[in-house]
This record gives C-alpha cells, structure tokens and sequence, in this order.
C-alpha cells in the first residue's frame, strides 16, 4: 500500500514539474516576442526620423521632412508589427 503511493506520488510530482518547466518556457517565450515586437516599432519609427532629419537639413524645410518621416516610419513599424502578430498566429 504505502509503495503504491510513493509511487502514485512521484508520477503526480513528475507530472507538476513537467508542466511548470512548459510554462516557464513559455513565459520566457512570450518575453521574447513582446521585447522583438517593440524593437521592431521602435526602430521604423527611429529610422523614419532619422531619414527625415536628414532630408531637412539637405533641402533646409524644417521641420516637414522630420515630421512626415516620423509618421511614415510609426505606419511601417505598426504594419510590421501587425504582420508579425499574424503569422506568430498562424503558427500556433
């Protein structure tokens, strides 16, 4: 009898590790795609100023160039951000 629980025991300990070990690798997971989702907006949205900066002090229209840019770079980073969520869906 008391075999038979130890055993019963250890299968049900197995059990909770194996599943806390997939949830840590999960969370973990879901870090990682998060902090790539924000670099990614991030960065277009910083290259779209850049490259506006750039331009204004080329064609000296400040701050249009800046400005356009910018919010051409926030719509790249939006859609690549979108694009990314949906194929991290279809994967799943």
């Amino acid at each position: 009898m008391q075999e038979d629980f130890k055993t019963r025991l250890k299968i049900a300990k197995s059990k909770i590790k194996k599943q806390f070990d997939n949830d840590a690798e999960k969370r973990g997971s879901f870090m990682g795609t998060a902090f790539k989702l924000g670099t990614e907006l991030v960065a277009a949205v910083a290259v779209g100023t850049i490259i506006g900066f750039i331009l204004d002090s080329w064609f000296d229209t400040k701050p249009w160039l800046i400005i356009i840019f910018f919010f051409l770079g926030a719509a790249a980073g939006m859609l690549n951000v979108i694009k990314a969520a949906n194929k991290m869906q279809k994967e799943k």
